[in-house]
């Protein structure tokens, strides 16, 4: 596939250096000379040949670092360095990637472009087919390979302010226009909604085409958990993808149902970095096998119903995982929950929403709810709760042990010499003790 934005920066750098390099000519700069002594063939009379030839990389390397100051420079810099055939390109035109390093290795493809361009050339005129036979040649460095697979799919609910967001080597998050040569299908689909949809592009390397798209489906889930965790659950892939092995062609890859996303995630060229960063800290720090990997596949799931009112129950049923080992009969979820997610001022008015919460579960459970804008709002805390507590355990903010954290925040509130009691208009006492849902049933049926 390729990329629009990669291929109009490295365009744009190119006419700026040719730019450059021919107001050194018109300043009285010359490019130097090699005399080549060229023997006539066997058995042919005379003296040797003699040519003058150009010694164009000379005079483009002794200019290396004010071709470095162009404005254009950083961005086809780190678009190169992030290029999947770099090591391919930089083999094929003679540099020694050991010598030149990861660091070095995009400046060094820099240059070697800039050589190919205009090689041999006493002036610096750009001429449009050799610039296009070396961006043919990164072209196919990234195909060389015949065992890379590459995936394809849609991504709906997100919105990015760049043509393209490079999140890991390998994988890239574009707009659709942003790219030739995609499958038809991820390009335009046909239930756009207003937002329209993002493609998801990731190249495996494997021997056995199998294990790449299983390693593939693997690593599309790892992003995806992390794009809900890093915004509100709502982002979604599409249920169909596409691979292909090498340049061949692409075959339809189904990935299964992921619900439907409710409203839009938008993600900034500023939070870029920030977006990289938690998506390898997830991908890194994902738990597996315990009560949190348990609630995690919990909240997925919610994030894929269809509606917040089927939502609710995996949502709740993931927090009374973390919050309430008790069972649900002890009542404590209520308490720990809001000492874990509101200051102490705000822990009464909180407390009330949660045991909202859990009575508008019973009405969804038994069929009575009336939907409205408050009672969604109460689902969509329950939601927001539970991915702001995953996301602060998986970050390392929060220590796992959720239960004891929230009984000590308890502890310390209760020390206190006059503290205000978190008391219901009832006049019951909320902060560790059982409540009773159903006194406030009324409030959704």
């Amino acid at each position: 596939m390729r990329s629009l934005q990669f291929q109009t920066a490295l365009t744009e750098y190119i006419e700026a250096a040719a730019n450059h390099l021919n107001d050194e000519i018109a300043s009285g700069a010359e490019v130097p000379f090699e005399l080549e002594q060229r023997t006539r063939g066997r058995g042919s009379a005379g003296p040797a040949l003699c040519c003058y030839r150009p010694l164009t990389a000379q005079f483009i390397a002794q200019r290396e670092v004010s071709l470095e100051r162009l404005a254009s420079h950083a961005e086809a810099a780190r678009l190169l360095a992030d290029f999947d055939g770099l090591d391919r390109y930089l083999t094929s035109v003679g540099v020694d990637i050991g010598r030149v390093g990861v660091r070095g290795a995009g400046r060094a493809a820099i240059a070697a472009m800039l050589c190919e361009v205009f090689a041999e050339q006493t002036d610096f005129e750009l001429r449009p087919e050799r610039l296009t036979a070396v961006l043919e040649r990164l072209e196919r460095a990234a195909l060389a390979s015949t065992s890379e697979v590459t995936l394809v799919a849609t991504l709906h609910g997100l919105t990015i302010t760049s043509a393209e967001l490079p999140v890991a080597r390998g994988l890239t998050i574009a707009q659709p226009h942003a790219l030739e040569g995609l499958p038809s299908g991820a390009a335009l689909m046909a239930d756009d909604g207003p937002g329209g949809h993002l493609v998801v592009v990731l190249a495996v390397e494997e021997d056995d085409p199998r294990e790449a798209v299983g390693r593939g489906r693997e690593v599309l889930q790892d992003l995806l958990r992390a794009l809900r965790l890093f915004g509100d659950g709502r982002v979604t892939l599409g249920p169909l993808g596409w691979a292909r092995v090498g340049s061949g062609t692409w075959s339809a890859l189904a990935l299964g149902a992921q619900g439907r996303p409710h409203g839009m995630l938008v993600v900034t060229a500023e939070q870029e970095d920030e977006l990289r960063a938690f998506c390898n800290l997830v991908s890194r720090r994902a738990p597996h096998g315990n009560e949190l990997a348990w609630a995690l596949r919990r909240f997925e799931l919610g994030c894929e119903r269809h509606s917040p009112y089927e939502a609710l129950s995996d949502h709740l049923l993931a927090l009374r995982a973390l919050l309430e080992p008790e069972g649900s009969s002890s009542g404590l979820l209520v308490g720990r929950l809001a000492a874990l997610c509101a200051t102490p001022e705000r822990r009464a008015e909180l407390t009330e929403r949660i045991v909202q919460t859990l009575a508008l579960e019973r009405a969804v459970v038994a069929g009575r709810v009336v939907e409205h804008a408050g009672a969604q709002a109460l689902a969509q805390d329950a939601a927001d709760h539970l991915r702001a507590l995953l996301r602060d355990v998986i970050c390392g903010h929060l220590t796992s042990d959720l239960v004891a954290l929230a009984d000590e925040l308890l502890l310390e509130y209760e020390r206190q010499p006059a503290r205000a009691k978190l008391e219901l208009d009832s006049g019951e006492e909320m902060v560790g003790y059982p409540c009773q849902a159903e006194e406030i049933l009324d409030l959704f049926i």
